[in-house]
């Protein structure tokens, strides 16, 4: 099964020679389970030119805003409304969980009330899961087909399942803590509030549920479909 991932921004240049970029981390987190995977740079302006030239698709994370002015975001859009209309599945992962709630009539804004940055519990249906976070903006309004299937107190639709299209996560099943420790110096200083920061680095080495939702997300791609 070929996954098309599509990616909607690059890893801080510090980061990239030593973790690589987004692609990449999908593919650790997802590997072994029986997938082959191709890139498209969106945020480069680089698009599939059919949406059956993967048989799934995975949006990844961004530093940019669902709701910001790029030029890459109208035509993500239209592929998202696009890929959902022919039924092909998807998942996306923080901003990609963002893009596609509002592409199909959800809205995303800066929450009020700041960042969630690292180690993160979340209640999946009575079972707590946790993963790392890196988000202010939140998915404030689900789109009508969407149903929430992951939340905590911070962050009410924290995971969405459209049916049998869609999967997606507010947070990062991809990011592991060496990485998180990289990404708090590399851009937490001025953006992210000091105590936000402290109490992350506090939490770094708590053992992380992504193997739980990366065979989710495997599994949602190889369900049976009509």
């Amino acid at each position: 099964m070929l996954i098309g991932i599509l990616q909607t921004g690059h890893v801080h240049d510090s980061l990239v020679g030593t973790y690589g970029d987004y692609p990449s981390m999908f593919e650790q987190l997802l590997a072994g389970k029986g997938f082959d995977f191709a890139t498209w740079r969106v945020v480069d302006m680089e698009f599939p030119t059919d949406v059956h030239d993967a048989d799934g698709w995975l949006l990844t994370g961004s530093r940019h805003g669902a709701y910001e002015e790029h030029p890459f975001i109208p035509p993500l859009e239209d592929f998202i409304r696009a890929v959902y209309a022919a039924a092909v599945p998807m998942v996306g992962i923080c901003f990609g969980h963002q893009i596609i709630a509002q592409a199909l009539g959800g809205r995303v804004e800066k929450y009020a009330k700041g960042w969630a940055v690292g180690a993160t519990e979340y209640d999946f249906g009575g079972k707590p899961i946790r993963m790392n976070a890196w988000h202010q903006d939140q998915v404030v309004a689900i789109p009508p087909d969407a149903k929430v299937i992951g939340t905590n107190a911070f962050c009410k639709n924290a995971a969405l399942l459209y049916g049998d299209r869609v999967l997606t996560v507010q947070a990062h099943p991809e990011i592991r803590n060496d990485y998180l420790d990289g990404l708090m110096v590399a851009r937490g200083p001025g953006i992210v509030p000091d105590p936000v920061l402290e109490a992350s680095r506090e939490r770094i080495g708590t053992p992380l549920d992504d193997q739980l939702i990366a065979d989710q997300i495997a599994a949602f791609f190889k369900q049976p479909r009509g």
